[in-house]
């Protein structure tokens, strides 16, 4: 389906769930957020009535985010329910990468296409003071063991952030070069002004906006045209399309600012 400005909108990222087991410096505060209740976020079935209708709308291509989408229990059963949509071509998911060791075999049975894995340094201490409790070691393992069970065209997704890794981006690129996987840089922003993100190094995301094909869904059940706008269509599980289709013509042509949501409670 088109949008207002021409823009094809194949592609539908979905946030099941706002928990996540780091605190990165530049996504979560310090003391960590208060959750929503669990009546609160959309369940399986009604992710999996969504994603049905927008199939039928042309949206082909998903990826499951969070906060950290590998905290939420039965996981793999939600990625077996939305594989087996007919028109479904592409099913991904980006994690922290933390649980990978011990459910990348899972994932892979599951019927998941594909894997991005969020990771902005190669060092041990550094890595821990960007994400506060987290150690490399284990993102490691698990990055060691998405190439051991099979999966393929894995990306490492790191946040380039001025004064912090930018010395590390040729090592980075040789790590990928080494494990065969391939690096999408990201430019450091905040959600509060586009204008904020630094451009100083070249980066594969954030999309320029002429070229965005993206809604977003959000754990709560809210669909977001533009990551960078408080626009939110609440979804009525009644008139689902209608939902679908008033998200998609209600897209923006230029990000500007969301200051009504956070990076965890969007999925990026």
């Amino acid at each position: 389906m088109l949008d207002r400005y021409n823009r094809s909108i194949t592609y539908l990222r979905i946030s099941v769930t706002d928990r996540c087991n780091l605190r990165c410096t530049y996504c979560m505060p310090e003391e960590g957020v208060t959750l929503k209740n669990h009546s609160d976020i959309l369940s399986y079935e009604d992710i999996l009535k969504i994603v049905k209708q927008a199939v039928k709308m042309g949206i082909t291509k998903y990826r499951l985010t969070g906060g950290e989408p590998l905290v939420r229990k039965d996981i793999t059963l939600l990625i077996r329910q939305l594989g087996a949509q007919k028109g479904l071509k592409e099913l991904t998911l980006t994690t922290n990468g933390v649980l990978l060791e011990e459910m990348a075999d899972d994932l892979k049975k599951s019927g998941l296409d594909r894997i991005n894995i969020s990771l902005d340094t190669l060092d041990p201490l550094k890595y821990q003071k960007l994400t506060r409790i987290g150690k490399l070691s284990r993102v490691l393992r698990g990055i060691d063991a998405v190439i051991d069970v099979g999966f393929r065209g894995t990306k490492l997704n790191m946040v380039v952030i001025p004064g912090t890794n930018t010395n590390e981006i040729a090592d980075m690129k040789q790590f990928c070069r080494r494990k065969g996987l391939r690096l999408q840089r990201i430019n450091h922003y905040s959600l509060n002004n586009i204008k904020s993100m630094s451009k100083q190094y070249r980066a594969e995301r954030p999309l320029a906006c002429n070229v965005c094909n993206r809604i977003r869904l959000t754990a709560d059940g809210r669909l977001k045209p533009c990551l960078f706008s408080n626009l939110e269509i609440p979804v009525e599980m009644n008139h689902i399309g209608e939902c679908i289709k008033r998200a998609i013509l209600s897209k923006p042509e230029h990000g500007t600012v969301c200051t009504s949501r956070q990076n965890w409670q969007i999925g990026g």
